[in-house]
């Protein structure tokens, strides 16, 4: 096996981890706007969230990991769309938006209990 047969082979098993890896947080992504939107009274819409940003960004320890940010659709009413986000860093939820609501999940310094919702 030559250098280039190498690098190509790195490159397929790096982009194969990529793909499973935006499976699962997409996954967890997901869930998380689907129970904010039921918790709100609200209708998920499309049963599905879309990536719309995907950077390297730091975490509360300063590792490298990668911020995905998921767009989605909601109705509040069942005539209207709506959209919301959700914001990962590695595979934990970071941020989530619906409708004039701002969820921060604390971070792990911080008690389970502590949720922060902005208006």
């Amino acid at each position: 096996m030559d250098l280039y047969e190498l690098l190509a082979l790195i490159l397929l098993l790096g982009g194969v981890w990529l793909w499973l890896d935006s499976l699962k947080t997409r996954e967890i992504g997901m869930q998380a706007a689907q129970q904010a939107c039921a918790e709100e009274g609200l209708q998920f819409l499309d049963e599905t969230v879309v990536i719309s940003s995907f950077r390297l960004a730091r975490d509360d320890e300063g590792r490298l990991q990668l911020r995905r940010i998921y767009s989605f659709e909601y109705s509040d009413t069942g005539d209207n769309r709506r959209s919301g986000s959700v914001s990962m860093l590695g595979h934990r939820v970071e941020m989530l938006h619906v409708r004039p609501n701002l969820y921060v999940v604390p971070s792990a310094t911080q008690s389970p209990n502590s949720h922060d919702t902005f208006h």
